[in-house]
């Protein structure tokens, strides 16, 4: 039984090491951590041939009250259940508690207090403001009363029977809430107040109650909304009439039903012009037209009309302060119509900029996924907001007050209107999940934002995407660093987790990994698969796995399911050469080596300084045909040997030694944990440079070490890994053959360098 019972033991372990060994293993397949391909969802990544999506359609009349800087409005809901699943409840969002008293986003925030608490914060902590929803009424469509509990920023509402799938279910809800001024309060959507003119400008979101996504993957998505975490909705249809002082313009989600009745003559003939105008934008309200509008407020209301097709979400921004410009945009499907609208505070930037910007994102973001499929895009102003919904953005990026700015300022501006307008691709059409998962759309449309700024200028600075920009965040304590396959509500440095590091991995995969060609064509049909559609992070690194024929598993695991680095390091490199030599020449050589070699010994070296003589010089009579025998001069059957295999060797050897060959064997070390391709630059006596690529398998044997093998015809001076900066390897220092140290310079400012404005200096 003993033995019995050691061999058990020793099987166990055995096995232990194997599992060990397995799991550890880079390049082990994704099997576990992603879902079971069903019905609804491919193995190939592809929506099943059973997928299905509820459907949300929304009639609503709002009243925007300039006065008291609040909203009220009514709406009725159709919720459409196309699952195949009885539905005893519905649940919405309230997005709008986040600004109760009590919200869990107040009380789980954590703050502490030192000598640099910022202002902001502390005057954020003593501002008292009233927010959240008032939920007034909820009833069926026939007016009837119905049961609701609200949970935070949730709310469930009761049904009297279930909705069985392919049923419909109509309710309406009645609401108002205050309206919080971003200055004061921060927040994705708000107002703010412009003192001088006695004036505000608004720009509105989440500003009623919104289904939930019912979905396949887990229901009902209720996951409470804490502030990161965005969001996560069903498409529908959307018929949206907004009350607002009568000299206010309105823009908006949608297309405008009623523009003949709420815009001027001449504003209506701009307006027309501008549909059919791609050159250049066409002003539908001047500067000079918008400060007049802006000096006496108006006493009557006017009513704007919009309507929105297959759209998520609904939002608008209203203002008399607003410049109008617009143009079109041909695209092969059909013409968008782009637009901006902003206050003076924001020339002569935003009449310059803007409506190109929005431009540019749908011509680049169109190339790699799909034509933009609705009619307008547009982009509103706002002090230092950057925020997304369909059709319509709030960007920030304002200049000073003398109309000077900097160049942070202006690509700044550029940049975050290229990415709210991006926005619309991922995830307002392609439609995952923002409360799980905010890589899905942050990262896909932070890298795309970064090929339209290469699109708009070569020497764009662009912030992120570029490997080498994200290596300061990889090689930062692990301990605050998260893998990207994190819920958005657990993230550490948001940015650089959600934006950062999912877009450089993108860059990563296009420029080095599978090239243009594939990745191009993989990432045109995700985009395509799951336009208006509801993917996961499966469905995306499968379609790309997919439509490429390139195994990624171990890409995804390192880049997104870890918090590992890049560090090849390149330790030793040893070099040989082969070249045609006679048996005399080799034995030469040989002996020469000896020689070389037997007189660095210490020990010989001293003996033959020394005076005493050896045995063998004291008795010559010792001596025999050993000690006379030259050991490396080549015997008769050497040189027959030689002769023999010279004729027969085969065309290669024959190459081999009618030319100089150099070979360079060097040992790599994978330091950082993440396994890369391994990109080497050599460099050689003629000054001449060639480059090769190892790809990542490399490391599939062995995790840690590996030895390569190179041969030139030429000898090679340099080596260098990673020389195009393009595997984000946060250690150059070990990268050289020769050994060579990349300079460092010491922290010049320890506060950073405020935006310089040249523009104010040179005026």
């Amino acid at each position: 039984m003993k033995n019995l019972f050691f061999l058990s033991l020793f099987a166990v372990s055995i096995a232990f090491g194997q599992n060990q060994f397995y799991n550890n293993n880079k390049f082990k397949q994704l099997k576990q951590e992603l879902a079971t391909p069903n019905v609804y969802r491919a193995a190939s990544g592809a929506p099943g041939h059973q997928y299905y999506q509820n459907n949300a359609h929304y009639w609503m009349s709002i009243e925007l009250d300039d006065e008291n800087q609040s909203i009220k409005g009514d709406e009725t809901i159709e919720y459409v259940n196309n699952s195949p699943d009885n539905l005893e409840y519905l649940w919405l969002q309230l997005d709008q508690n986040i600004r109760k008293k009590d919200s869990d986003s107040k009380m789980a925030a954590r703050m502490n207090f030192s000598s640099k608490t910022h202002s902001y914060y502390l005057k954020r902590m003593h501002t008292e403001f009233d927010g959240g929803f008032k939920i007034e009424q909820v009833t069926s469509a026939s007016g009837k009363k119905l049961d609701y509990t609200i949970n935070k920023t949730m709310m469930r509402i009761d049904l009297v029977k279930p909705l069985k799938p392919g049923q419909k279910y109509k309710f309406k809800i009645k609401w108002n809430y205050n309206i919080n001024d971003r200055d004061k309060l921060g927040g994705r959507s708000g107002l703010e107040y412009f003192k001088k003119e006695d004036n505000y400008l608004y720009t509105i979101a989440q500003f009623f109650p919104r289904m939930c996504v019912y979905s396949d993957i887990e229901g009902w998505q209720n996951k409470q909304f804490l502030g990161n975490g965005e969001f996560a909705l069903p498409f529908g249809n959307y018929d949206v009439k907004i009350k607002v002082p009568s000299d206010h313009i309105v823009s908006a989600t949608g297309v405008l039903q009623n523009a003949k009745s709420v815009l001027t003559k001449k504003q209506l003939n701009r307006f027309n012009k501008a549909k059919k105008t791609y050159d250049k934008p066409v002003f539908i309200v001047t500067e000079e037209e918008a400060i007049e509008n802006e000096k006496e407020k108006a006493t009557r209301n006017k009513t704007w009309h919009f309507k929105a097709k297959n759209v998520r979400d609904f939002a608008f921004a209203s203002s008399r302060k607003f410049i109008w410009d617009a143009m079109a945009v041909k695209q092969q499907t059909k013409d968008v119509l782009a637009m901006s609208f902003y206050p003076k505070e924001g020339n002569p930037l935003w009449e310059k900029y803007s409506t190109h910007a929005v431009a540019q994102t749908l011509e680049t973001y169109s190339r790699h996924t799909f034509d933009y499929p609705y009619p307008v895009a547009i982009s509103v102003h706002t002090k230092s907001i950057g925020m997304e919904y369909p059709m319509i953005c709030f960007n920030g990026g304002r200049p000073e007050a003398d109309g000077t700015y900097s160049a942070r300022t202006k690509y700044g501006m550029i940049s975050v209107i290229i990415h709210e307008v991006g926005h619309n691709y991922f995830p307002m059409i392609i439609n995952s999940d923002e409360r799980q998962w905010t890589w899905m759309d942050e990262g896909l449309n932070t890298f795309l934002q970064f090929l339209t700024e290469q699109d708009w200028d070569l020497d764009y600075p662009s912030r992120r995407g570029p490997a080498h920009k994200i290596v300061g965040y990889m090689k930062g304590e692990k301990s605050n660093i998260m893998p990207i396959m994190t819920n958005s509500e657990s993230l550490l440095q948001f940015g650089n987790n959600a934006y950062g590091k999912p877009a450089t991995a993108l860059n990563i995969l296009r420029e080095t990994i599978m090239g243009r060609e594939l990745f191009d064509h993989a990432f045109k049909t995700y985009a395509q698969r799951w336009m208006f559609k509801h993917p996961s992070p499966a469905d995306f690194f499968r379609t790309m796995e997919d439509a490429s024929g390139v195994d990624l598993d171990w890409f995804w695991r390192g880049w997104f399911f870890t918090n590992e680095h890049v560090d090849i390091a390149l330790n030793d490199v040893r070099e040989t050469s082969v070249k045609k030599e006679s048996p005399k020449e080799a034995y030469q050589h040989i002996k020469e080596d000896k020689e070389t070699l037997r007189n660095k010994e210490i020990t010989y070296s001293r003996n033959k300084k020394r005076t005493e003589k050896t045995r063998l010089e004291r008795y010559p009579e010792l001596r025999d045909f050993y000690n006379d025998y030259d050991a490396d001069k080549p015997s008769k059957s050497d040189l027959e040997a030689h002769e023999t295999n010279m004729n027969h060797l085969e065309a290669y050897q024959k190459t081999m030694l009618e030319n100089e060959f150099y070979y360079y064997a060097m040992d790599f070390e994978n330091i950082g944990g993440l396994v890369m391709p391994i990109i080497l630059e050599f460099t050689f006596e003629d000054g001449s440079k060639e480059t090769k690529y190892v790809p990542a398998e490399f490391w599939v044997k062995d995790n840690v070490k590996g030895t390569k093998t190179f041969w030139f015809t030429k000898k090679v001076t340099q080596i260098e890994l990673d020389p195009f900066l393009e595997t984000a390897d946060v250690d150059r220092n070990n990268n050289h053959w020769p050994s060579k140290k990349e300079a460092s310079r010491f922290e010049i400012f320890k506060k950073k360098r405020k935006s310089y404005n040249p523009m104010r200096d040179a005026q």
